[in-house]
């Protein structure tokens, strides 16, 4: 008799936490004096579920009539449960002195049981093997490993759910512990770890540097210090945790770059009203092909993928940044809590190190500028990313080479304060995507137009900028992707809104291969 909990995996994904769980789990963490996270508790509390669940099957199965033991004397008509047989049921029918030339003073109980059978048992036997034999229910049919792979996450996030309505246990890094165990840290302590990350030299520093500093009382469990000070430099304004998932690392929030705490202007999207359903898949390809941070795209994590290429557009080559798209989401590090993480890019052709930030609401990485300046980037210069060989690195390149002058698609402002395209030679050190490519010779001037443009309606932003490029055709065709590019040098737009405008105004006139033109009448 085993329970449906037991039996099958399938019913773990229905499990609900209640509140005798997290009971549990606050006096497992009391009696351990270790933060954990929601996984490791989602493991313990398998553990204790598939524990309490045998328990209440023993009981039942005990309930059933007296535990038989050979050492144990029994009258006729006793019910007995028998734990060697499976807990089978059976009532004495007949009690008789045993006959052993060898033993004597023990007796032979016969016993009827519940399937109609009939077997004979010793009792009154004081050395028997059965006698100390522990009555246990087999662990048939559990495997918490499996569970884990299954459904862990799930039961982590109900975990995670049930324990935001506890007070009483409070949540860093990822890690549980209840509040009741902290270690007193005063204002004291918090001003020391500022000084300590002051003369840091700009880098984030482990709880642990920080505890050799801030002197908290003797003999206090060095993991139950460590958690206490996380959490209260965790409530106070000044310090900012910017570690990776799984590392707690603290920096000042007063030294953090203005584009980290806020999104750069040239990255901030004003959104445009449009009907997705008007994107055939050619449209859904490119802009997933586009990688941009903004389009709404579900990316499955791809740990063998070992290298992406990205197409630089202007907003992110004015603001130093790198987009966070679907596609490249698992090269870069991420974190339980925190807003922002602090890690290490490497030129992969230099291996200069060079500090940046992942802004994860925002989806964006910052602290490129100064190196696209150095390697002489453009809008649609390449920039390859590609997994360091430790933990907390991505390798960054830009395929560069002496410079040479080209025929480019050239970013100009005109005479009326407005933007022109020309085909110009231009001066190219570095790989870049034909289709995304402009050279800009004055950023300034070109900065200027996002704050003089931004009255004029998005529809006719694009139909002037088509305008525009076809006169760089003998056909006067535009791509889209060559659109989505020189929209981007005026106003940042993902590829979506800019797609379905194409594909529902008449003005713009599909001609293949998303090649637009104006109609005649435009």
């Amino acid at each position: 008799m085993v329970s449906n909990l037991l039996e099958s995996l399938d019913t773990w994904a229905e499990i609900q936490i209640t509140r005798q769980d997290v009971e549990f789990l606050h006096n497992y963490l009391f009696e351990h004096e270790t933060p954990l996270t929601a996984r490791e508790l989602a493991l313990v509390l398998i553990h204790e579920r598939n524990r309490a669940e045998r328990a209440a099957v023993r009981k039942q199965q005990e309930g059933s009539g007296k535990v038989y033991f050979p050492k144990d004397s029994h009258q006729v008509g006793e019910a007995l449960v028998f734990p060697a047989l499976a807990w089978k049921h059976g009532k004495v029918a007949d009690v008789r002195a045993g006959v052993n030339p060898e033993r004597s003073g023990f007796n032979v109980l016969t016993v009827d049981f519940d399937d109609g059978t009939r077997r004979m048992f010793a009792s009154n036997l004081p050395a028997h093997s059965l006698n100390d034999k522990p009555v246990t229910v087999e662990n048939e049919g559990f495997e918490p490993d499996a569970i884990m792979q299954e459904y862990g996450t799930e039961i982590e996030r109900k975990l995670v759910t049930a324990f935001g309505d506890d007070n009483q246990l409070v949540r860093i890094a990822g890690r549980w512990f209840p509040r009741a165990l902290l270690v007193d840290v005063n204002e004291g302590n918090l001003n020391l770890a500022e000084a300590v990350l002051d003369v840091s030299a700009g880098e984030p520093l482990p709880t642990s540097a920080l505890l050799k500093d801030v002197a908290l009382p003797d003999g206090v469990n060095p993991k139950l210090a460590e958690f206490s000070l996380n959490l209260a430099l965790q409530e106070d304004g000044r310090f900012d945790e910017v570690g990776p998932a799984g590392e707690v690392l603290w920096f000042l929030k007063r030294l953090e770059p203005e584009e980290v705490r806020h999104a750069p202007p040239f990255l901030q999207y004003h959104p445009v009203e449009y009907d997705r359903a008007l994107l055939d898949q050619q449209m859904l390809d490119l802009e997933a092909q586009l990688d941009d941070e903004l389009s709404e795209l579900e990316g499955k994590h791809d740990s063998h993928l070992k290298e992406v290429s990205i197409a630089l557009i202007y907003p992110h080559l004015r603001a130093g940044t790198l987009p966070i798209s679907a596609r490249v989401r698992s090269f870069f590090p991420t974190a339980y809590e925190s807003s922002r993480v602090r890690f290490t890019l490497v030129d992969g052709r230099t291996r200069q190190r060079v500090p940046a930030w992942v802004v994860r609401e925002d989806r964006y990485v910052y602290g490129l500028r100064e190196w696209y300046k150095a390697n002489g980037l453009i809008p649609g210069s390449l920039v390859r990313i590609r997994r360091g060989d430790t933990p907390g690195e991505v390798i960054v390149e830009a395929r560069t080479y002496r410079a040479t002058k080209d025929w480019m698609r050239t970013a100009i402002v005109g005479a009326d304060g407005g933007i022109v395209f020309a085909m110009l030679k231009q001066a190219v050190s570095a790989e870049f995507n034909d289709r995304m490519a402009f050279a800009i010779p004055s950023f300034d001037a070109v900065d200027q137009l996002w704050k003089q443009d931004a009255k004029r309606s998005f529809e006719k932003l694009v139909a002037d900028l088509t305008r525009e490029l076809s006169k760089l055709t003998p056909q006067g065709h535009v791509h889209a992707q060559e659109l989505y590019s020189a929209v981007n040098i005026v106003r940042r737009t993902p590829p979506a809104p800019l797609l379905a405008l194409l594909a529902s105004k008449p003005e713009f006139v599909h001609v293949g291969d998303l090649h637009f033109r104006m109609s005649e009448g435009e």
